[in-house]
């Protein structure tokens, strides 16, 4: 299974109606593939021109290694060689923190990840959660 634009667009505008919901900063959303491909964007208005970076970086660094983002957080704090080496390996591009989330399909298989960023990184994840879960697929964040 692979994650069609309809559905990325759906987890992007539910997680981005979330925040709304939540008064939460201006928020960004990207969705990635299992490869790590972008299949969809969005920032809202306010929201910083650098959110795609953060954005891109939480789903990317969710998508290569098979480990959301507070997975990533808290490896980080136990190994932080271990994870540096790894962004190193990646040019830089993880950003190991809640909300990177892995979107994985009905039998459990990682299909994508989402990334969210413009609030603190807790409510990044649960806005996160709350468009994965309205696109019909699982969410780990």
């Amino acid at each position: 299974m692979t994650i069609s634009l309809r559905k990325a667009r759906t987890m992007i505008r539910k997680a981005l109606e979330h925040g709304k919901a939540n008064d939460m900063k201006p928020l960004s959303a990207v969705v990635l593939d299992a490869g790590g491909h972008v299949i969809a964007f969005e920032r809202e208005d306010g929201a910083s021109p650098g959110r795609f970076a953060i954005a891109h970086g939480k789903a990317y660094g969710s998508v290569m290694l098979g480990m959301a983002g507070t997975a990533q957080r808290d490896r980080a704090e136990q190994q932080a060689y271990f994870m540096g080496a790894v962004n190193g390996l990646f040019g830089g591009q993880l950003v190991p923190v809640p909300g990177g989330l892995l979107v994985r399909d009905r039998k459990g298989g990682v299909i994508g990840a989402l990334g969210v960023t413009g609030d603190t990184s807790e409510n990044d994840a649960a806005a996160g959660l709350a468009g994965i879960e309205a696109a019909g697929l699982t969410g780990e964040a």
